[in-house]
């Protein structure tokens, strides 16, 4: 049946209740019914997969061109359900399970604005040269064409809503348009009460980092991802209306598609301002804290960024009075940042929905490639952090899906609601998936079908590295546009290249069933940070470029991860391989979880010796040859 969801003031409609009784019946060589269930992609699947190609749907209705949903949120980590992960994502959960995930994702810098730049140009933080929020990347580095502005250069109407690029300098204050977009990027006017003491506590104290708000008390009685959301879902309106628009030359235009709308979701970056409602979802007794709460042995002190320099920004924690730089924060804060996280994501994955359902009303979902990626991840308590900032898995690794309709979705795209949008405060799950890729199933009348943990769409996983440069030249050839060319050595000339990958290829090995043959597209990844010092200090966290004086750069492979804080010229770009500050190794066969430093042990004197001369070949000795 249908429902509404209401919170904070706002009615919201989706598709909830129980599911009716229903017979499905498929043409098939012989006739499969399935009464009280859904009928599952994968049955139909061992039926044709042998002989299985997949027709792309957009042919006949945009020129042959698929549309683009590009989708990035604020500090996510792969902390999500289709992850078998504590967070309650009903609405991502829903989009995985039609689509390539890949577990192995990282960011080439973790902070915003130099992990934004980097994956919308497709070059590395030593090709944009930029570290900190400090320069735009045309004027300090090179006129390089971006992802929204290739496909524009290529006949698309694009428009940007909320944080894609980072605001500020870093997109030359305007969101790099006209540069990437058709429109003005859409700014919610409710972020300039981001860090405003807004927030209530039972005896009447403001606060403003754990901020579980009655969004009707808030600031023009909304929160900046409602607003994102509310302007996507018109701006889908209007673009199936064909409504006009002037252009940035005064030209009068037409909003058509293919479209590629660019979607940039704040939460959960810090403050957790967020409707009160998500906050039931997560009893503080039943959050699970890292186990790794302790600073690690022999961790270089460069390495560590001080996340009190951030967070004493914020009046929760500035009356702790904590000992700068590592604290330690108190447990039951422990709990409450995670508490306020997870609510904080569960509420941004309702707004997504919002928008996915959107694409289902307006005629789009069928011909819409959508991309869902956060900008880097966030230490919740691991390693004696709450923060990114740093080399760590938890700071690096990042959720990435690949939705190709046709492709991905198995047999789903010929369902009129592919994203039925699922209210995450009535959904109901098992305590634990009993697999990684937890499904969700529509029905014939468009349905949420029941959470099934068993079956699904398991075999579109990949832990395969990817890094958020391959983002660039995959979702290109996903589009059938023409393809990037690897960037030259020197390419602050070039302005269209990559230093990443596209991941298409090893999307399409997947959904073949012959992954065997693609299994890797790349033998490593490469991050790194900045740092103005050797101690952690207030600028350690986001030094500007002019202090900054160390380079952090870290290989993964599957078997390490290695670094070297090195000597680093901000004025040259230069790194000296030869000035090491500090080293790190981890043998993530037994410490997965990056917990004790090797580097300086002896007998693993040759590993550092290998992975130290492969970390200084680059980028380009990861690529399989």
């Amino acid at each position: 049946m249908q429902g509404k969801m209401r919170y904070a003031g706002h009615i919201l409609h989706g598709s909830l209740g129980d599911l009716p009784n229903i017979i499905l019946e498929v043409n098939l060589p012989e006739t499969i019914k399935c009464e009280n269930k859904m009928l599952l992609p994968a049955l139909l699947l061992t039926i044709t997969l042998t002989s299985f190609t997949w027709q792309l749907s957009w042919a006949s209705d945009t020129n042959g061109r698929p549309n683009v949903l590009f989708v990035v949120v604020d500090d996510l980590r792969p902390k999500l359900g289709c992850y078998g992960e504590d967070i309650i994502s009903p609405n991502m959960d829903q989009l995985a399970s039609m689509s390539m995930r890949f577990t192995n994702a990282h960011v080439q810098q973790a902070v915003c604005a130099p992990s934004r730049v980097s994956f919308l140009t497709g070059r590395r933080p030593d090709t944009t040269r930029l570290y900190d929020f400090g320069s735009y990347w045309r004027h300090a580095s090179g006129n390089y064409t971006t992802l929204p502005e290739y496909f524009k250069n290529e006949g698309y109407f694009t428009a940007g809503v909320g944080k894609v690029f980072h605001q500020g300098l870093p997109g030359n204050h305007t969101f790099d348009y006209p540069y990437s977009w058709s429109i003005p990027n859409y700014w919610p006017s409710t972020e300039k009460y981001i860090t405003e003491k807004v927030c209530i506590t039972p005896e009447g104290k403001k606060h403003n980092l754990l901020c579980a708000s009655d969004v009707k008390t808030q600031p023009e009685g909304t929160l900046p991802d409602i607003q994102n959301a509310d302007y996507a879902v018109e701006l889908l309106k209007n673009i199936s209306e064909g409504a006009p628009y002037v252009d940035f030359f005064g030209r009068n235009q037409t909003m058509k598609e293919p479209f590629f709308i660019g979607l940039g979701f704040r939460k959960p970056h810090v403050p957790y301002k967020y409707p009160k409602e998500f906050k039931s979802l997560y009893p503080i007794d039943s959050i699970k804290l890292a186990v790794d709460r302790a600073l690690p042995p022999g961790l270089p002190s460069v390495a560590y960024a001080p996340y009190l320099a951030t967070l004493n920004n914020y009046e929760d924690i500035a009356g702790l009075n904590l000992s700068f730089p590592y604290g330690p924060m108190p447990l039951d804060y422990h709990y409450l940042i995670r508490q306020n996280y997870y609510s904080s994501v569960s509420y941004t994955d309702f707004e997504l929905g919002r928008v996915l359902s959107a694409l289902d009303k307006y005629g789009f979902s069928s011909r819409t490639i959508i991309s869902l990626v956060g900008d880097h991840g966030w230490q919740l308590g691991e390693h004696s952090e709450f923060s990114k900032f740093t080399n760590y898995r938890y700071a690096t690794n990042v959720p990435l899906l690949f939705h190709v309709p046709g492709m991905t979705d198995r047999g789903f795209n010929a369902v009129s609601k592919k994203f039925p949008l699922i209210d995450p405060l009535k959904f109901k799950r098992k305590p634990k998936p009993t697999y990684k890729m937890p499904s969700y199933f529509v029905s014939a009348e468009g349905h949420p079908g029941k959470f099934n943990y068993e079956q699904g769409n398991q075999d579109l996983v990949t832990d395969a590295f990817a890094e958020l440069v391959d983002l660039f030249p995959t979702v290109v050839e996903l589009a059938g546009l023409p393809a990037l060319a690897l960037c030259p050595e020197n390419s602050l000339k070039t302005k269209v290249c990559r230093e990443g990958v596209s991941l298409a290829p090893l999307i399409q090995s997947h959904v073949r069933g012959d992954n065997k043959n693609v299994t890797n597209v790349k033998t490593c990844t490469i991050s790194q940070y900045p740092r103005p010092s050797d101690k952690p200090q207030k600028h350690s966290i986001l030094p500007s470029l002019n202090i900054i004086k160390i380079m952090g750069y870290s290989m993964r492979t599957s078997e390490y991860r290695y670094a070297e804080w090195v000597g680093f010229n901000h004025t040259s770009f230069q790194m000296d391989w030869n000035d090491v500050h500090a080293r790190e190794l981890y043998i993530l066969a037994d410490d997965p979880r990056e917990d004790t430093n090797v580097a300086d042990d002896p007998k693993y004197q040759s590993i550092v010796e290998t992975m130290s001369e492969n970390l200084h070949r680059g980028w380009r000795g990861c690529l399989q040859t």
